[in-house]
């Protein structure tokens, strides 16, 4: 089976990768690790629906997910190794820096695939740990305080999720069921006791936004990408927010079509306008860039929930905006290390005149600027129009209004500090130095498959989301 191929290579390599000095070594490990990740996708893309090992299956989401993510694993690994040789990094640093970027990649990916509420459970406690020595690379005091606060948090939101899965199991229970796999969640629930199964999803729920990225543990994925390296933060504020989705989804789409579903609805709702309310008042005084992408990222999942909260329609709005989103993000992380190189500082105010001092990287900023803002031709602009389309259909115009206002605000704030950054003059004095155009490369190849997506969706990404869509009743 080619997923117990790909565990069995995955601890070899981060095994290997641990303990190697070698500079030759990591990167032949790295290129193995790509070859794997590769070979698991083709695989899964080649065979949808199949189940291997038992607890794992190629169904509709998980293979948009794990698509998306192998896409952006190529230019992460790429990235890392800038950042690791530009400074060059101790070789233990480096060696801790890769076996965890590694092993958070293989643990979304089975987080992705897991069709077994237990089993997504076990890996999403992996991506924290390994997580956590990304946050912690730089081994400062901000960092190390970042680190407990990422681990505090997602250690209670984990035992959330355990709870919800508790809770969950004692209804299967009493309608005599005994596994926790989401296929015989679906097809028991509606015969489950509505009282466990709403505790179970509300513990689930607010378990999982740690990852996602809501209202109310959201605080601690703020600070880690802000702390943690920029291409590690490109995981974090992309395809671990994916995993957090993956985990609501798939509870939420084994209730939907019941009362507990239209009461989880609006449970999602209510966070998700909070969230996005929250992101709003800290976006308008941001002055961290690192920072400001992360909230950013805070209200891209605000949407992306809105969107499951509105019918199938809706549902597809929120899978193209949700990978759309991790292309875009992660290319706007990937470029922070050239806005460091050039500035040495994560400070709005200290940066200006980006235009002259890195030319093509500049262009390619605002290319992501207009991708994440979601103005045309921005794919994400055709997602949220989708979205508040859903929302008109269902008459929910309070939520439009609210959600237009906020996104209209969040536009200003965010568009002020790019200009600021890219047209102002600087504040201070910045020696110019030379950056290759290659490294903004990468960047623009994201966001300019964002933006093909959203102009003209795959066929086959449209089959998948269509599958992953009547999932939902």
């Amino acid at each position: 089976m080619i997923t117990a191929v790909y565990l069995a290579a995955v601890v070899c390599i981060v095994i290997a990768l641990a303990f190697s000095r070698s500079r030759r070594l990591s990167d032949l490990l790295g290129i193995l690790f790509l070859g794997v990740q590769t070979l698991l996708t083709v695989h899964g893309m080649t065979h949808p629906g199949l189940t291997e090992l038992g607890y794992f299956c190629f169904d509709a989401p998980g293979l948009i997910l794990l698509l998306t993510l192998s896409i952006i694993t190529y230019p992460t690994l790429i990235h890392s190794r800038i950042y690791l040789t530009k400074p060059l990094a101790k070789p233990s640093s480096a060696a801790a820096y890769s076996s965890s970027c590694v092993l958070l990649i293989a643990a979304m990916t089975m987080g992705y695939l897991a069709n077994h509420a237990a089993m997504a459970w076990i890996f999403t406690e992996i991506t924290t740990l390994s997580a956590a020595v990304l946050i912690y690379h730089h081994r400062s005091k901000l960092a190390l305080e970042a680190t407990w606060k990422y681990v505090f948090i997602c250690a209670i939101s984990i035992c959330f999720v355990f709870v919800g899965i508790l809770f969950i199991s004692l209804a299967l229970l009493h309608d005599g069921c005994s596994n926790l796999f989401y296929a015989d969640l679906m097809a028991h629930k509606a015969t489950l006791g509505t009282f466990w199964m709403k505790l179970g999803f509300l513990f689930i729920f607010a378990g999982y936004t740690a990852k996602l990225g809501l209202f109310p543990m959201f605080t601690a994925g703020v600070d880690a990408k802000d702390k943690a390296p920029a291409p590690a933060g490109a995981l974090l504020a992309s395809a671990l927010m994916n995993l957090g989705f993956c985990g609501i989804f798939r509870v939420y789409a084994s209730i939907s079509g019941t009362p507990v579903g239209n009461w989880a609805r609006t449970v999602m709702l209510v966070s998700a306008l909070v969230t996005l309310f929250i992101a709003t008042i800290y976006m308008a005084r941001i002055s961290n860039v690192k920072r400001m992408l992360a909230y950013s990222g805070i209200e891209h999942m605000s949407v992306v929930t809105l969107g499951l909260c509105f019918g199938k329609a809706g549902f597809v709005a929120a899978m193209l905006h949700l990978v759309m989103h991790t292309f875009v993000k992660s290319g706007l992380f990937f470029h922070f290390t050239q806005l460091w190189r050039v500035y040495t500082s994560k400070m709005i105010d200290e940066m200006g005149d980006y235009l002259k001092l890195n030319p093509f990287g500049a262009l390619v900023l605002l290319f992501g600027f207009v991708s994440i803002a979601a103005i045309p031709p921005s794919g994400l602009f055709f997602s949220e129009l989708l979205t508040f389309k859903a929302m008109i259909a269902e008459g929910s115009w309070v939520v439009f209004a609210l959600t237009a206002f906020l996104l209209t605000v969040l536009l200003w704030a965010f568009s002020r500090s790019i200009f600021r950054i890219v047209f102002l003059p600087a504040t201070r004095h910045v020696e110019k130095i030379r950056i290759s155009s290659w490294e903004s490369v990468s960047q623009l190849i994201l966001f300019a498959l964002a933006t093909y997506i959203g102009f003209n969706p795959p066929a086959f990404l449209l089959e998948l989301i269509g599958q992953a869509a009547a999932m939902i009743s």
